[in-house]
């Protein structure tokens, strides 16, 4: 049988099923057995409180309830499983203990139907802990197939979109985000604990400050009035320092207008604090504490791992600060450099690009970006930032080029961002306007004034220190999670009906796929007559010199937006061999990260490494580059994945 007919007999089989369960839905309702009509279940147990506290359950009465995962029938008894928000136990179904119709209900009942269960805990004679039903209850018929058990649901991009299927069949998926639950508990547990009061901002403002990022813009049809969501908690929970509440925080949803990849999500969650009467000192101590806290309470260890790597947070964090990061790990001492001109110099003879509207403390920033970050595995407080990258900070005492802020480091990640905060209005006007150049000078991530946060700020602030924390990559770091979309229920993903604009014209649709189910995005229709593509090579390459190019299947992995890049992406490849291959490419224009992991592609592997933005490109994906309707076009070449990692192309 050809493939297309193996498909299109897939799609017959499905419609089936799907129509047998609609059928017996039908046959209920006309029986007077809508399941539908319960309103609700009273439940006395979970399965793991039952298996855990056996000796308390044996022989007693339970009602548990869930998902039904596995039926097996046999003649006048029967066994299912039942998944509920803990795990899952084994139910015994007799005909001669639940009755001979309700025997007859239960046969018919499908995997993926949502059950109430009633009956005694008893241990089988394999020793397997069960439910020996005295009733059993359909509460929800399931009308949809889930995937097929032994294989699971797979495909990521289709357990992103349809988290709830994912939550069904991957049981470490539910642990990830009950964890994530009991993280956000024991964060705030322990700020209760020291005196902190949670608060709640606005999220639509008229002035988006406080972070250096793009804010996503909307119109209040009522007020006839542009605004923006936020991008940060700050300058609100100051002005609730000023206003006598000493120690505050938020946890919530901030919003950026950027890319997507593995650590970034425009939508995420950020926790700031603000406390009065102490400075960045302060807030590295109260990091320190919080992070140790929240490990023992959630992991019962201090020691985490992820990805292999042991991290240790039951030692003191390591400080260091970026002037001696940046000597340290780039050889380069920023303490005996001292123009603008110097720094510059400097970065051109390490290969660190730059922007003409960068000051020496920009250059300073982007050399640690660049050497230093990757190493900081262990707990690091990387202190005392440039004055150029950090507008809303206390200057050094004695050394005003730097500033009281710090930055944590997990990883080779940023967990969380410190400072003692300006409470001058003088110096945060200077500040204010240094911002509003670099805006007119096309940032578009600096910030406006804040006339209003000013006036806070002249009725008086006390010294404060602050610190927001990345919430979503602290979960990543104690789940082991690999992905930011890992530990977000509901990741923002492209829909899967939108057409790409002009721009993007002739990509591939994204296609997503389940062991049960199969979605396909609307291909692009291109109008043929508006492509235009390069005249073939006139000049012949010799047989030899070709064959030498060694064109290679690889599978992406992983990809993600190359920081300060707007153009590159950074692919981590799976060429075969046992070490994994990076590859830049120059299409994030026409791809978003997110829809090119897993899948499969072309690459030619034998080109000599090439440094961009400081990474080594090990090589070149291939993609089909043409002229659409005045603009390129681009199509990353993409195979079929039945095709293994290293297959050779002749």
């Amino acid at each position: 049988m050809g493939e297309q007919q193996k498909v299109n007999q897939a799609d017959t089989d499905l419609n089936h099923v799907l129509k047998a369960r609609r059928d017996k839905l039908a046959e209920l309702q006309t029986a007077g057995k809508d399941p539908f009509q319960i309103t609700k279940y009273d439940v006395t147990a979970h399965s793991m409180d039952i298996k855990d506290n056996y000796e308390q359950w044996e022989g007693k009465e339970a009602a548990i309830a869930g998902r039904m995962m596995f039926k097996r029938v046999m003649g006048k008894a029967s066994f299912c499983n039942v998944q509920d928000l803990k795990g899952s136990i084994q139910v015994y179904v007799a005909r001669d203990s639940v009755g001979e119709e309700s025997y007859k209900d239960f046969k018919k009942m499908d995997i993926g139907d949502i059950v109430g269960v009633k009956g005694t805990a008893f241990t089988t004679k394999t020793g397997e802990i069960s439910i020996h039903a005295t009733e059993v209850t359909l509460l929800s018929k399931s009308l949809q197939v889930l995937p097929e058990k032994f294989h699971g649901l797979t495909d990521t991009d289709m357990r992103y979109r349809q988290r709830y299927v994912d939550l069904i069949m991957n049981a470490e998926v539910k642990d990830t985000f009950i964890k994530r639950s009991r993280i956000l508990a024991a964060i705030r547990k322990y700020l209760g604990g020291e005196g902190f009061m949670e608060v709640e901002t606005p999220m639509l403002v008229s002035n988006a400050g406080g972070a250096a990022a793009r804010p996503f813009e909307t119109h209040f049809n009522a007020l006839d009035e542009d605004l923006k969501l936020r991008i940060s908690l700050e300058l609100y929970l100051k002005r609730l320092i000023v206003g006598g509440l000493e120690r505050v925080y938020e946890i919530g949803r901030v919003f950026r207008n950027e890319g997507l990849d593995t650590r970034h999500n425009p939508e995420f969650t950020l926790m700031e604090l603000y406390q009065a009467y102490t400075d960045y000192n302060g807030m590295m101590d109260l990091t320190e504490k919080l992070y140790r806290f929240v490990a023992q309470e959630v992991l019962g260890t201090t020691t985490i791992t992820y990805k292999g790597v042991e991290m240790d947070l039951g030692k003191p964090f390591a400080r260091i600060t970026m002037v001696d990061a940046v000597k340290k790990y780039a050889g380069v001492d920023f303490d005996q450099i001292h123009t603008l001109e110097e720094a510059r110099a400097v970065a051109k003879e390490k290969g660190v690009e730059f922007e003409g509207r960068h000051k020496k403390g920009d250059i300073l920033n982007l050399f640690f970006e660049e050497f230093a970050e990757e190493h900081l595995v262990q707990p690091t407080f990387v202190l005392d930032h440039p004055v150029e990258i950090s507008p809303l900070t206390k200057k050094k005492p004695g050394n005003p080029d730097y500033v009281e802020r710090f930055e944590f480091f997990m990883n080779g990640w940023e967990m969380a961002n410190a400072y003692s905060e300006i409470n001058d209005p003088i110096d945060q006007r200077e500040r204010f306007r240094a911002q509003e150049e670099l805006l007119a000078q096309g940032d578009e991530e600096a910030n406006h004034t804040d006339e209003d946060f000013l006036n806070a700020l002249e009725v008086g602030m006390p010294p404060t220190g602050g610190i927001g924390f990345g919430i979503d990559r602290m979960v990543m770091l104690l789940t082991d999670s690999p992905a930011i979309r890992d530990v977000l229920l509901f990741p923002t993903m492209k829909p899967l009906e939108q057409k790409r604009d002009e721009s993007k014209a002739g990509n591939a649709a994204v296609n997503v796929s389940a062991e049960a189910a199969s979605v396909s995005a609307p291909s692009v229709q291109i109008d043929l007559t508006k492509v235009k593509i390069e005249p073939l090579f006139a000049d012949e390459v010799d047989f030899e010199t070709f064959s030498k190019s060694d064109f290679r299947v690889v599978k992406i992995e992983a990809c993600e937006a190359v920081p300060k890049s707007k153009k590159l992406l950074k692919f981590t490849l799976n060429d075969g061999t046992d070490r994994k291959r990076t590859i830049l490419s120059g299409i994030h224009e026409y791809y978003e990260p997110e829809e090119l992991v897993g899948k499969t592609c072309v690459a030619i592997t034998n080109l000599p490494s090439r440094k961009m933005m400081g990474i080594d490109s090990e090589g070149m994906l291939i993609s089909a580059v043409y002229e659409y309707d005045g603009r390129e076009g681009l199509n990353l070449l993409m195979l079929d994945d039945n095709i293994p990692a290293g297959a050779k192309l002749y």
